[in-house]
């Protein structure tokens, strides 16, 4: 065998490794890529779905729920096109149960006292997280600019909400102590946070219920207006709770003085 022969041989060998090595690499830079892939969209799918879970009921709009579950149909589709191992179908079965129940007005989730300053900043969190995963979602091109701009702006609405939520519950302990100047400041809080969302109808109606309940508190020392004050505390504490889903008070909601 002559030299050339050997080169040429030898040059081969050399080609055909360097073919297998450089094949070698790509097979695991497109496993390593996929396995980010499946790792990122479990992820999405497990954070909607604890967003969904975590969020008190009174926070969540079915807007807002039907978001949520289309991330996680989302994550199911692109999981299911990566062929992944984990348990998509059931995934993908819950989430259209989820659906269908908020669709029908069936949904579960129940409202969530705030009640401590640890609460109001756990729930302020998770709508930051929901404000987030919606800015990602426009961006991605999952939700219209139009579905976007609306559901952002409710969400920081939803922020203010909590922060007076926990005012409002401040307030109303305070009147049971008979500290009527903390109650006063408590409410003013919450007025304030309210007034933040000026935009939102619901929230201007929200700031002109605590104003009347103010005026009232700074009348209480005249004798004899204990019942009255007292009767009106119970229906501006029933308006409070249910004012994100109580028809009546939507209806209600407008910018008159």
């Amino acid at each position: 065998m002559d030299t050339t022969t050997i080169v040429l041989l030898l040059a081969a060998v050399v080609t055909v490794s360097i073919v297998i090595i450089v094949l070698s690499q790509m097979r695991e830079r497109a496993r390593i890529e996929r396995v980010r892939k499946i790792t990122a969209q479990e992820d999405a799918y497990k954070r909607a779905h604890s967003l969904l879970s975590e969020i008190p009921g009174q926070y969540l709009s079915a807007d807002l729920k039907l978001l949520l579950i289309k991330r996680m149909e989302d994550a199911c589709a692109e999981l299911t096109r990566l062929k992944s191992d984990l348990p998509v179908k059931k995934w993908q079965e819950s989430a259209q149960h989820l659906k269908n129940e908020i669709v029908e007005k069936r949904d579960p989730r129940t409202p969530v006292k705030i009640d401590s300053p640890e609460k109001s900043a756990h729930v302020k969190e998770l709508l930051q997280n929901l404000f987030k995963m919606i800015e990602a979602m426009h961006k991605s091109g999952r939700v219209d600019t139009s579905t976007a701009k609306k559901n952002l702006k409710y969400v920081l609405f939803l922020v203010h909400k909590t922060h007076a939520d926990l005012h409002v519950f401040q307030a109303r302990d305070y009147v049971k102590q008979n500290q009527i100047r903390k109650a006063i400041h408590a409410y003013h809080l919450a007025s304030t946070e309210m007034g933040k969302s000026r935009e939102n109808p619901l929230a201007m109606k929200a700031v002109k219920s605590f104003r009347t309940r103010i005026k009232e508190l700074e009348a209480i020392s005249s004798e004899g207006k204990d019942t009255a004050i007292s009767e009106s505390q119970s229906k501006l504490d029933r308006e409070w709770d249910t004012f994100l889903h109580d028809d009546e008070w939507k209806k209600k909601a407008d910018y008159d003085d």
